[in-house]
């Protein structure tokens, strides 16, 4: 090979997006941008409140002003911008259930003009899976229903309205993560649905966002039996190239799901995933939450390696290197947060009756309502998975909830949770106040698993303020 270690080193780091910890930009971040590095993913435990990811970004556009900066901001459940006080957008499964492909594009705007104020150009969403697996750990009320042509036609509009403000949309994750029971942060899930299932159901999102001219599409840490029967997707040049880029026609980026989750590194370890990645097809690797210097200089070193010795050809790291930055050409980042001033709150502009709308409600809850009695909101903490982290969710974010120790005598009781499988505590709580004489219905903030008398297909605060408005909950 005639291309020398430092040229190599220069195209491996330029199909790397990182995050990092703490909330100021590290030192190794500036100097990695001056040797080609592509991208940094922001997370929660990034954003501490508006005005310091304000400074974070125009810190971080000051050194490194062409870097992609990217996000998870589904909307919904998955927040980073919120991740202290919750989501002001609903997320997709009540955008699903409301079935307005308008509001649907008018949320995934409202999104991207808050990412582009704050300088951040590529947002990680939407997420197309199908969900027709109703105990998915991890997808769940991140999907816009359980119909590939229902999530299709919602995929596209969000990808649009994204899009329509100049800010990347990146759909996710291929060839789909909805059909598992296994969550890919744990584990490595599999999906065993017959060839054919899988074209008219897990890929139809994909084509609908391939069609609305999506930028990015997201790998899945998942084996799809039936394309690839050994390798996960992150790392299958069957799903990647004969599928995505061959089958699908798909010509943008292609980025990993998060390297350091079990399901992409848990037997390799990290650098040997982001080769795997690479060779399989990968055009930007997301190299995960917290990634440190040493582990970021382990995977360039792993990348670069490879390349040296031929498992990784040279032509398949330019041609990631050159899809990545035409993705910064295209979307390139201006706004507010490019210069380090904080950027404008967007209104949601959600008003409670349309939200309601979207509720699965039962006839207990009608019921509940007539009856008299002050009515109180107890929330339930449930355990979140790591897609979600810990932000600020349901009735407790929006200043709604009363503890279960202080429900005034003769209340009526909404016990809200989420996750509602059998042996959640809700039901315990649920019990214990019909047994004291509390009229109580149970409400689920998440994906319906069966039980509930109310479901809200979401946890974000806007909806939090919609079931108050609807249960006649004031805010305390």
């Amino acid at each position: 090979m005639n291309t020398s270690r430092e040229a190599l080193r220069r195209l491996t780091v330029g199909t790397l997006m990182p995050g990092f910890v703490g909330t100021t930009v590290p030192a190794w971040i500036e100097r990695e941008y001056a040797a080609g590095l592509a991208s940094v993913c922001l997370y929660g435990a990034n954003v501490v409140d508006p005005d310091q990811l304000a400074q974070l970004c125009g810190s971080l556009r000051s050194v490194a002003p062409d870097v992609i900066v990217a996000v998870d901001e589904e909307g919904g459940d998955v927040t980073r911008l919120h991740y202290p006080t919750g989501s002001t957008q609903p997320g997709n499964a009540l955008l699903g259930r409301l079935d307005d492909t308008a509001l649907t594009r008018d949320s995934a705007a409202a999104i991207g003009r808050e990412l582009a104020a704050y300088g951040i150009n590529l947002d990680l969403a939407p997420v197309v899976d199908v969900n027709s697996a109703d105990e998915n750990p991890v997808i769940g009320v991140r999907s816009f229903g359980a119909e590939a042509a229902h999530v299709a036609r919602h995929s596209a509009a969000y990808v649009d309205g994204v899009q329509s403000v100049g800010v990347a949309a990146c759909a996710k994750h291929f060839p789909g993560h909805g059909d598992t029971v296994t969550d890919s942060h744990h584990a490595l899930p599999r999906v065993h649905a017959e060839a054919h299932v899988l074209d008219a159901r897990e890929l139809e999102p994909f084509r609908a966002a391939i069609e609305a001219r999506v930028a990015c599409i997201m790998t899945s840490h998942v084996v799809v039996s039936a394309i690839d029967a050994e390798r996960p997707a992150t790392f299958s040049p069957v799903v990647l190239g004969d599928v995505l880029r061959d089958r699908l026609g798909f010509e943008g980026v292609i980025v990993s799901d998060a390297l350091d989750m079990a399901g992409a590194s848990a037997e390799t370890g990290i650098p040997e995933a982001a080769v795997r990645a690479l060779v399989a097809g990968c055009d930007l690797l997301c190299v995960g939450s917290e990634t440190t210097e040493d582990c970021y200089l382990a995977v360039v070193e792993a990348v670069v390696r490879a390349a040296e010795s031929g498992r990784l050809p040279l032509e398949r790291l330019e041609e990631a290197a050159a899809r990545v930055v035409l993705l910064s050409q295209g979307f390139a980042a201006g706004g507010p947060g490019a210069h380090g001033r904080t950027a404008d709150v967007v209104e949601p502009g959600w008003s409670n009756g349309a939200l309601v709308g979207g509720f699965e409600v039962g006839d207990a809850v009608r019921t509940w309502l007539d009856a008299p009695g002050e009515a109180v909101i107890v929330q339930v903490a449930s355990d979140p998975n790591l897609a979600v982290g810990r932000v600020a969710w349901g009735p407790t974010a929006a200043g709604l909830t009363t503890p279960e120790g202080d429900v005034p005598e003769g209340a009526r009781v909404a016990v809200a949770g989420r996750g509602l499988a059998a042996g959640h505590p809700l039901w315990e709580v649920a019990d214990r106040l019909r047994t004291q004489g509390h009229p109580t219905i149970v409400v689920d903030c998440g994906w319906p698993r069966g039980g509930a008398d109310l479901v809200t297909f979401g946890g974000s605060v806007v909806v939090a303020q919609a079931l108050g408005h609807y249960l006649g909950v004031p805010a305390r």
